[in-house]
């Protein structure tokens, strides 16, 4: 992960460090034994924050796992047990249902940062891979953990997507099969929460050896940057530490007092109200919504008339980013040099945002009032259709037609051309 010239002044440690040098392996990781480029600006501080998210998220369901019970018929009650009787229990439950948001918020702007500048192209492909199956490993570990408090949202919502998988019935009682397996009886009870409960406490330890990867990859090609050229020249590159260590203790200061807002003045501004009534398979909720960070695939299968086609597009709605490497044709990395790949990226965003506004609609919904009135099922697949054109159609034209800005040929002359014209 980079070479290292740390050489510990404790005997003590000297001693440890001959034997297993991973203080050497800390230093050239993230320390001052490794470069970055000097041009690196906040949008880079999202992969720190992360981190600090998937701690603290372990950390807490830790905690929170002493008090739970795994069963159908303690697990709500544990859940009010927790907020109530265990001391600084509100703040844990609080902090890792909240925390959960505030992972997602910073792994879609991570993501739509590679996205922007162009990190996904050569040579860090399988940085870019190890990125998205983290991202994959956190769907699943969200979506089982929605499942643990037992309210009606957790019980309904694990009944509809479970029974999605249903829909690969290629062969004679296949679908049926699958859906057993996943709830280990034929509905959705006991075995079911019991099967996620151990999952969603396994996966996060998963999603750590996953990271160490991603960093591994990152370490070998060197951090992309804004400009998105390579990192060569003769000053193109500063210590991590104590530069960007203090960058990123700055945002993540920041970036706590958010975190804190949410979690102190409104930490159940992100849950569903129907999730605080105690599951009963015998009342069905009026609507039934996932996480607001799974409303824009949400979108795209109800999008869908067919069950599995719908089921097939919602997967590949997310899967479809394993490709983007080869979809892209253009040399330059960076959407800064990219004009017409800009313009789009951000039609991009807000259409992906305005699926996930229209997850929270019923498909009968009134959006436009204009005219006859058009319905929130006509508007996500109009959104459906151009998310998936943006990856296979525009991508693919503009990146190899549209006319580019000049490049600087290294960092030290953008850097100090800027100081110059400032």
């Amino acid at each position: 992960m980079g070479s290292s010239n740390y050489e510990p002044q404790n005997k003590a440690v000297k001693w440890f460090e001959d034997r297993l040098p991973l203080l050497g392996l800390i230093h050239s990781s993230v320390g001052a034994g490794y470069n970055a480029p000097r041009n690196l600006n906040y949008w880079w501080n999202f992969g720190s924050l992360a981190g600090f998210m998937l701690v603290v998220q372990i950390i807490t369901g830790i905690i929170l796992v002493m008090h739970y019970t795994p069963h159908v018929d303690m697990a709500f009650r544990a859940v009010e047990h927790i907020m109530r009787d265990v001391n600084y229990g509100w703040l844990m439950r609080y902090v890792h249902a909240n925390g959960a948001s505030m992972f997602f918020v910073v792994v879609y702007i991570h993501i739509l940062r590679g996205m922007y500048f162009g990190s996904y192209k050569s040579p860090r492909e399988v940085l870019w891979f190890l990125g998205l199956v983290i991202y994959l490993l956190m769907m699943a570990t969200g979506f089982m953990g929605y499942v643990l408090p037992w309210g009606q949202m957790s019980f309904w919502g694990a009944t509809v997507i479970t029974n999605l998988f249903g829909a690969f019935d290629f062969f004679e009682g296949m679908g049926e099969s699958i859906l057993h397996l996943l709830w280990g009886g034929f509905s959705v009870d006991n075995p079911t929460l019991q099967r996620f409960f151990s999952l969603h406490y396994l996966l996060p330890f998963v999603i750590v050896g996953v990271v160490i990867l991603h960093i591994w990859a990152l370490h070998i090609p060197g951090s992309n940057n804004p400009l998105g050229i390579d990192a060569k020249g003769p000053g193109d590159k500063i210590p991590f530490h104590p530069y960007y260590t203090a960058k990123d203790a700055f945002g993540l200061s920041f970036f706590i007092v958010i975190f804190a807002i949410f979690v102190f003045y409104m930490p159940n501004i992100m849950g569903h109200p129907d999730n605080y009534i105690e599951a009963n398979p015998m009342v069905t909720p009026a609507h039934i919504v996932p996480e607001w960070y799974y409303l824009p695939f949400y979108t795209i299968l109800k999008a869908v008339p067919n069950k599995l086609l719908g089921v097939i597009a919602m997967f590949a709605s997310i899967l479809i980013f394993f490709i983007l490497p080869w979809l892209d044709g253009s040399k330059i990395r960076s959407a800064k040099f990219r004009p017409a790949t800009a313009f789009f990226f951000w039609l991009f965003l807000v259409n992906a945002i305005f699926l996930g506004y229209l997850g929270t609609k019923l498909p009968s919904d009134i959006i436009i009032h204009l005219g006859g009135g058009v319905d929130a099922l006509t508007l996500g697949r109009i959104a459906s259709v151009f998310y998936f054109g943006y990856f296979l159609v525009i991508v693919p034209l503009v990146s190899r037609l549209e006319a580019t800005k000049p490049v600087p040929t290294s960092i030290v002359q953008s850097v100090l051309g800027a100081k110059k014209e400032g």
